[in-house]
Formats: C-alpha cells, sequence, structure tokens
C-alpha cells in the first residue's frame, strides 16, 4: 500500500501548500514523491515529536502536511506532541503510519501498532482511516485532503485475491452475501478472510462488510447493516487491533444506545504476545485467533 500512497500523492505535489515531511524513512519508495514535491519534501530526522510540532506549525500557517513514520513512532513516541499541537487546536495535520498491527513481524512489539487508533480516538477531533485494498488509498487522500481536521492514515499490506471484485469505496461496504452470520472487518487482514469466505457455500457464507473509516456513531451505522445483523442475529467483528479502544467496543456501544443487541456477538482481535515469542504477522495472527481458519471454526 506504501508503493500507492505514494504514487497517489505525487498527483497533489505541486499544490504550493502540500509539504511532506518523513521521519528518515522511506527509501527505495517516497523518491518519486520528493521528486514531486521538491522542498516542500522534508526529512525531518529520527526526531518525531519536532516533526509533529513542525508539522503542526506548518498548518497554522495554512499549509498542508502529511507526516509519515513506521505506525508507533508516528502516534506513540510523539503522542503529547499529536494531542497538544495538532488536536487541542485541531489543525489540519495528516499522520501517516506504515505497517498498522503487527504488520513489521520479527521487529517486535516497539515496532507494531496494535493499539493505536484507539489511543488517538481518544483525542480531540481526531479521524482515522484505515484502508482494507490498495484501491481504497486514491478516494481516501482525496477525502483527507478536503477534511480540514487531523487525521491517522493507517498503512499496511494489500492482501485482497485477485480474483476477488470489490464495489467501489465507501466507508461502508458489504462485500460478500451468504446465509452466514453478520461479519465487520477493519484492516487490510479483511484480503485474507473475504478470500476464505467466498469459498463457503451459502449457508455458511457470511454477510460480509468491510469498515475503513472511524470512528463511527450510533446514528451512521448503514441501515443494511443493522438489518443484516438483525437478520442473521449473530454479529462478529473482526480487527487487527486490542479490544480495547478499538471496533468492537465502539460497535457494542453504539447497539446499546440505539436500544438494538445481537443474539450473539463474537470479537477476534490483537491479543498481545500470548506465547511471548515474536514472529511474522501471519505468526501473530494466528496466535491471537485472527486466522481464516480459526474464525470460520468459531462461527461456523
Amino acid at each position: 500500500m506504501r508503493n500507492a500512497f505514494c504514487d497517489t500523492l505525487i498527483k497533489y505535489a505541486s499544490d504550493p501548500d502540500f509539504v511532506f515531511l518523513t521521519g528518515d524513512l522511506g527509501y527505495n519508495a517516497l523518491e518519486p514523491l520528493q521528486k514531486a514535491a521538491g522542498e516542500r519534501f522534508i526529512n525531518a530526522g529520527i526526531a518525531e515529536q519536532n516533526m509533529v510540532s513542525v508539522a503542526a506549525g506548518l498548518a497554522s500557517r495554512g499549509l498542508k502536511p502529511w507526516a509519515y513514520s513506521i505506525a508507533p513512532f508516528i502516534y506513540a513516541r510523539p503522542l503529547e506532541q499529536v494531542r497538544n499541537d495538532v488536536c487541542l487546536h485541531d489543525l489540519p495535520v495528516k499522520l501517516v503510519g506504515n505497517g498498522g498491527g503487527y504488520a513489521y513481524g520479527v521487529m517486535g512489539g516497539s515496532h507494531h501498532a496494535i493499539e493505536d487508533y484507539g489511543i488517538l480516538l481518544s483525542l480531540l477531533n481526531m479521524r482515522v482511516f484505515v484502508p482494507a485494498f490498495k484501491a481504497d488509498i486514491p478516494p481516501m487522500v482525496e477525502k483527507m485532503l478536503q477534511l480540514n481536521h487531523p487525521a491517522y492514515f493507517r498503512l499496511g499490506r494489500d492482501e485482497k485475491p485477485k480474483d476477488l471484485d470489490i464495489p467501489s469505496y465507501a466507508p461502508w461496504r458489504k462485500i460478500l452475501t451468504g446465509q452466514g452470520p453478520t461479519v465487520l472487518i477493519t484492516g487490510p487482514l479483511a484480503g485474507g478472510l473475504l478470500g476464505a469466505f467466498k469459498n463457503l457455500p451459502d449457508a455458511k457464507r457470511p454477510n460480509t462488510w468491510v469498515l475503513t473509516e472511524l470512528p463511527f456513531d450510533a446514528a451512521t451505522i448503514p441501515e443494511d447493516f443493522l438489518k443484516d445483523v438483525k437478520k442473521t442475529g449473530h454479529l462478529v467483528v473482526v480487527e487487527e487491533h486490542v479490544a480495547h479502544g478499538g471496533v468492537g467496543e465502539m460497535m457494542s456501544r453504539c447497539l446499546l444506545l440505539r436500544g438494538e443487541s445481537p443474539k450473539r456477538f463474537s470479537h477476534f482481535c490483537a491479543q498481545g504476545y500470548l506465547t511471548g515469542y515474536y514472529g511474522s504477522q501471519d505468526f501473530h495472527r494466528k496466535e491471537c485467533g485472527l486466522s481464516a481458519e480459526n474464525i470460520m471454526k468459531e462461527i461456523g
């Protein structure tokens, strides 16, 4: 997704208000954007707190800054600056975190982002965008450019099966239809799950939705989604993020506010490091029960 993100931003780099800051990252990926933006492409060095404060200052003068790093280094290391300099002043700084969830695998917990949007959505004025597929990136970037508020863009890897057709971009999309439970997925792991679900017989295939923009509230949940939940009686939320502050908690609260609740609720989420070992992203997903095989077994 990082390359698609770079290609998309190049289209906007000629805007004199566009500024891109990187925390000494992007080698062999962001060079085309650097060339397009010229002096408005700034390597801020390994100084993420300063980079976020600089981005806030640029935004306060009417510029449109994007600040980029590995995910935990754009939200965890500079959290005070994100809170005080960006969010409290409601400045349109766009934070880009590469490698959401367990994407950085064996590099360990310091490089994982399994609590990122839960933390950031606790801050004032913040919005979060979590592309599920590479094709989501151009419409999301355009939407973020029009957004006059802070935003966080959580990038991962595109896992969409080649033979899977997806509808045009929308924050809520129904991808698969069946007679199974209603499944709501946030993040790129949607690709692998959809690839497994689509081969199930209709009687077991879940009604599968993908959610890519946060937060949402009780009034903005699509009626078609609520109808699916009521019809199937079983809501399953899947996310590569810890339970606290995640989509599962958000959805539970919204349903209660509406006076609605499914007969059965399942939540598959990141659970930290159950074995005490580090491994690939797939290893961590599997030990947390986020593999397609485990989810199909549990909801079948």
